[in-house]
């Protein structure tokens, strides 16, 4: 029996985990008790010496003293200062506003919004809380389908996992031991693809469906001319110009890749931004405008969080800060956004301190948890049984791949992402660098898949989320004074099962199309390296005849 325990430590620790988790035990204190007990099992048996344990506070001084870590909850009080600071209301009005009487345009201003508040925000709470309270009681209005409302409202929360700055790439970067940086860059474009899939999916249901996603009525259309007209194209043509004079300035800059379209956008948004205000002082002070009001409405709605994300992400992209340096700075600016926005109190400020330790405390544990797991699995080579394990697969990269993510995809069923990343992640990164699969790829692929892990029926947090403020009985509406019927439990279920499928199908799009995603490595290098000469300029010395040697007496 003795030799049986000491053969097969590592499976059946693994297997006590497991057990420990499908019991209902918190992860951080499962993870713990699991690496102490087997602990103290391998020193009776033998395996380690009877000081193995000393080792655990280095473990721990290992967490508290890593940088990486301080940018959670710097974005995570971002993201609640951003939530209560009024900026998502404004933004899903306008936005609402300009897609009018489009079919699903409602939707649409949904998942842009959720794309915008992901960039910002980087919390999937904040952004479905604030769209659930916000859109949903419109879209219920106007008639959209009760699955439709609740499945985009949840799904464009989600974006928050994988647009950067989402914490869930935090941890992953730090577990993969790669830079967030990288991780942020690499994610970008995929988190956007799937904002364009989500919109697909919306333009197909408005097609075939016209009932479950209607538009806008005439006299629901704000921000409208003297004569009546929209004034779309004063926005039209403040946009275009505004891209050109960027483009104009930033051909003169020796910049390229990513850093050249960064800092075109910035440039772009501060003209609209400082044309909007001559617009709004010119108005003021003679009565002429030049731009409609939308156009103005827009620009000063737009700018604020856009220029967040060019404070946030621009600042690390174009390597002028860290992530955490990046975390602080948008902090900052998202107290100084509530403050412009004359909705920043004490209360605001204590309640989001609050939660931001409250999240952080909870990372933490988690984290200090897997340590010490982590130090009596690698103790009795779990880690090289795990390696073993998944390289063995048939299929090589392919057949790791497909395994490893349904094998994520049905542990998102029972275990959040933070659990997720702390618990396996750090057993599938050595498998996937010895078979030669890039990390931040292969990050991205998991943060992709990881985000079913908040739409899974029955137990996804962002259906909770929804459920939470979605109106549970018949309402009144304070707009039309009609019954509204209210959304249940199941149509929320059922809205969110079509989003799990285009999840799933960006995750074959991340590994069918790696360029997406590698990008982040820049242009490759034009150099012959054996062309390359190195050249080392002649000494003027004196002739060895000539040098005089030092006497000693």
């Amino acid at each position: 029996m003795t030799a049986f325990l000491i053969e097969n430590m590592a499976p059946i620790m693994f297997a006590a985990l497991v057990v420990f988790l499908l019991l209902g035990y918190p992860a951080a204190f499962s993870l713990g008790a699991v690496g102490l007990l087997f602990g103290l099992i391998g020193i009776e048996l033998g395996l380690f010496a009877p000081d193995f344990l000393q080792a655990l506070p280095e473990r721990v001084h290992g967490v508290m003293s890593n940088d990486t870590l301080l940018a959670i909850p710097f974005f995570t009080f971002m993201g609640l200062i951003l939530e209560r600071s009024g900026m998502a209301e404004d933004l899903l009005e306008t936005v609402g506003q300009l897609f009018g009487t489009v079919r699903g345009g409602l939707a649409y201003a949904v998942v842009f919004v959720g794309a915008l508040l992901a960039a910002t925000t980087g919390v999937v709470a904040a952004s479905v809380i604030s769209m659930g309270l916000i859109s949903l009681p419109i879209m219920l209005r106007y008639g959209y389908d009760h699955r439709l409302a609740s499945g985009v409202i949840a799904a464009s929360g989600t974006l928050a996992q994988i647009i950067p700055p989402s914490l869930v790439l935090i941890v992953m970067a730090d577990q993969l031991g790669r830079s967030v940086g990288d991780m942020y860059e690499g994610a970008f474009l995929p988190g956007l693809v799937l904002s364009l899939l989500y919109a697909g999916y919306v333009f197909i249901v408005a097609t075939f469906f016209p009932k479950a996603a209607p538009g806008l009525p005439a006299d629901a259309i704000g921000y409208r001319e003297d004569n009546g007209n929209r004034g779309l194209t004063s926005l039209a043509v403040l946009a275009v110009v505004s891209a050109l004079v960027a483009w104009l300035i930033m051909r003169q800059t020796t910049s390229r890749g990513a850093d050249f379209v960064i800092l075109t956008m910035f440039i772009g948004i501060l003209f609209a931004f400082a044309v909007s205000i001559i617009n709004w002082v010119s108005e003021k002070l003679t009565g002429f405008r030049f731009l409609s009001r939308i156009a103005q409405q827009t620009t000063f709605v737009m700018v604020p969080p856009l220029f967040l994300i060019f404070l946030v992400l621009g600042t690390i992209f174009i390597g002028v800060a860290t992530p955490t340096e990046g975390g602080a700075m948008g902090a900052s600016g998202a107290l100084l956004l509530g403050w412009f926005k004359r909705r920043l109190s004490w209360d605001l400020v204590r309640q989001a301190v609050e939660s931001t330790a409250k999240l952080s405390a909870f990372v933490v544990f988690i984290l200090l948890g897997a340590r010490v797991f982590s130090l009596t699995f690698y103790g009795v080579s779990g880690h090289v049984w795990v390696e073993h394990l998944l390289t063995s697969l048939p299929g090589g990269q392919t057949g790791f791949l497909i395994f490893v993510n349904i094998f994520v995809f049905v542990l998102a069923f029972f275990l959040d992402f933070f659990e997720l990343a702390f618990i396996i992640i750090p057993l599938l990164g050595p498998a996937a660098e010895k078979l030669g699969i890039d990390l931040i790829w292969f990050g991205v692929i998991l943060g992709v898949n990881m985000q079913t892990s908040f739409m899974h029926p029955p137990f996804g947090f962002a259906l909770f989320y929804l459920r939470s403020v979605a109106p549970k009985e018949s309402f009144i509406d304070r707009i039309t004074g009609k019954r509204m019927a209210p959304v249940t439990t199941g149509e929320i279920y059922w809205g969110a099962v079509p989003f799990v499928f285009i999840q799933v199908v960006m995750v074959l799009l991340v590994i069918l199309f790696p360029a997406m995603v590698m990008h982040y490595k820049g242009a490759a290098s034009n150099v012959d390296p054996s062309k390359v000469k190195i050249e080392i300029p002649g000494l003027d010395l004196p002739p060895p005849t000539q040098l005089e040697l030092p006497t000693f007496k």
